[in-house]
């Protein structure tokens, strides 16, 4: 069996389908991706042996500029990466039993899979984009916000706001393969049944929308990369540092956020080690107690530090979270402040701003929070991919419908 995933978006977009396309070939199926044709992502799906199709424009092209894109830059990328979907994944598609689409609002992909006469499936890696009666869209249930909030019509504004993006070019490229047109794209994108590739510990999904949710638990690609010798003598030399990186938050990461996670760092007589990410962060001195690493092997460097400082993406979140390490998480956008809010509840880490990072690390580095995040850390689930790999494997007749 043959599967084509796609996705468009940051790393934490594209490398659980690189965790996936593995499961699925150690089940015995064939699986290809079509993401984004960045570098790092090109790296990636080469070192898992996955297939790669490139999908539309380089993501860093567009979210690493010195500010965050804009309406317009909105309304030039979505129209654009629709023609990109049905020009390469029709194509990619063929001999394919299956399609799953996930990253940024995928518009385009389940309609090439109707063309074919192929599987669909939607997959997200947390809820906020959900519909649902208990929030409005982008918040967390139950914040302060919602109280009162007229959330159908909050809903049905969210859905014109996808419409407003995505329906024209969408249905110009529907007509053109001889498909009607669709009046609401977001509900046909996500379909009743979205997948959930989270685990269920940190985003349970048990009635927070209202669409039938499928959780599979997070789609982990393993890393057996050693770590480069110099980080190796780095962390041997001395007592645990602290890590501090922010992945792909480029625009969205303050300038002088380098020097405020060293010198909190610092405040606490602990070293550290700074991931440079798509921001390009650097040592702020010649000092010996700061290193700086690119891309690395976090499963395997997160167990050997003192506390992980990160924005709260979804795979940062989950891999520090089996790493059994506190975390503080600065989020800036999106679900990381979901992520975050879930990480404290727990115990097991800390949310902070810029201003605050001192005195969150300080809490972050107590003995109680480290056997509390020790406690949590074998209660992630690690085999999300393979259930995944073996529902989309598995024949029709076989797929258990329903919450999972």
């Amino acid at each position: 069996m043959r599967v084509l995933l796609t996705t468009w978006g940051s790393r934490g977009d594209v490398e659980p389908l690189a965790g996936l396309a593995v499961a699925i070939r150690n089940e015995g199926g064939e699986a290809v991706v079509a993401a984004p044709p960045d570098e790092d992502f090109v790296a990636l799906l080469a070192r898992a042996g996955v297939p790669h199709v490139p999908l539309g424009p380089t993501v860093r092209s567009v979210v690493a500029g010195p500010r965050p894109p804009g309406a317009e830059e909105a309304f030039r990328l979505a129209p654009a990466l629709v023609a990109a979907r049905f020009e390469t994944l029709m194509t990619a598609a063929r001999g394919c039993d299956a399609l799953l689409a996930t990253g940024l609002m995928p518009a385009g992909a389940r309609d090439v899979a109707d063309k074919l006469g192929i599987r669909y499936v939607l997959a997200c890696f947390h809820l906020l984009g959900l519909p649902s009666r208990h929030s409005a869209p982008g918040r967390r249930p139950g914040t302060p916000s919602d109280e009162g909030a007229d959330l159908e019509t909050k809903w049905k504004q969210d859905a014109d706001r996808v419409n407003a993006l995505y329906g024209d070019a969408v249905n110009t490229h529907r007509a053109a393969i001889g498909l009607p047109p669709i009046y609401n794209v977001r509900d046909y994108v996500f379909g009743d049944q979205p997948w959930l590739a989270a685990d269920p510990l940190l985003c349970p999904s048990e009635g927070v929308t209202d669409l039938d949710v499928v959780q599979t638990g997070a789609w982990l690609l393993p890393d057996e990369r050693p770590l480069p010798a110099g980080l190796e003598a780095f962390l041997d030399a001395g007592e645990p540092p602290v890590y501090v990186g922010f992945g792909s938050m480029a625009s969205y990461t303050r300038k002088d956020i380098a020097r405020i996670g060293i010198e909190a760092a610092r405040a606490h007589g602990r070293r550290v080690v700074l991931a440079s990410g798509w921001a390009g962060l650097t040592a702020i001195d010649d000092a010996k107690d700061c290193f700086v690493v690119g891309e690395v092997n976090q499963q395997a460097l997160f167990q050997r530090v003192a506390a992980v400082v990160h924005h709260g993406g979804a795979g940062t979140t989950h891999t520090a979270s089996r790493s059994g390490t506190p975390q503080v998480i600065l989020p800036h956008i999106a679900d990381q402040p979901s992520w975050a809010a879930k990480i404290t509840e727990l115990g097991i880490g800390v949310t902070a701003a810029p201003e605050t990072l001192a005195d969150a690390l300080s809490q972050a580095l107590k003995p109680d929070l480290r056997v509390r995040a020790q406690a949590v850390a074998p209660q992630i689930r690690p085999d999300g991919a393979t259930v995944a790999a073996r529902l989309l494997l598995a024949p029709q007749s076989e797929q258990a419908p329903g919450r999972r």
